[in-house]
């Protein structure tokens, strides 16, 4: 890949503000330099956070998100940029789950997608989201997303 093939990138290596909402966010995509391999790229977001869509609450979750790309790699500032716009976007767990892996099937229209959502407790229950877009590959390294279920302070 060349420079050139970078040049529709609108965000990485410039100043780029936070999208309001999520809706407003551009993940871009870059063309996936190794097609004929079945490989496995983690992303892990600590400290997603947005807001509970009844009291405004903020709700604070681990994100870890694992694909297979296919022609196309979601490009990391973007990505950053779109989970941050959760900030002020007020959306169930599940919700902010399911879309965030939704969105990122329609950028990059992966080969496989999984997404772990860990929230906080509010209210003394912790939710988990899983979802994943199929079977793995065959044949695939998929390590345990390694977050622990939460366990107080027991």
């Amino acid at each position: 890949m060349t420079n050139s093939t970078y040049e529709t990138l609108g965000q990485l290596g410039q100043a780029s503000e936070l999208p309001q909402d999520p809706d407003e966010a551009v993940l871009e995509t870059v063309p996936n330099p190794h097609r004929d391999v079945d490989y496995l790229v983690r992303f892990t977001a600590p400290e997603f956070t947005s807001i509970c869509p009844v009291t405004g609450q903020p709700d604070f979750a681990h994100l870890v998100i694992d694909y297979v790309a296919e022609e196309l790699l979601v490009e990391s500032k973007s990505l950053k940029l779109y989970l941050g716009s959760f900030r002020n976007h007020g959306a169930f767990h599940e919700d902010c789950t399911v879309a965030i892996a939704k969105r990122l099937i329609d950028a990059m229209k992966p080969r496989w997608l999984r997404i772990g959502g860990y929230w906080y407790p509010r209210g003394g229950i912790p939710i988990d989201v899983f979802w994943q877009s199929g079977p793995p590959p065959k044949g695939l390294w998929l390590p345990d997303q390694g977050v622990p279920s939460y366990r107080g302070r027991g």
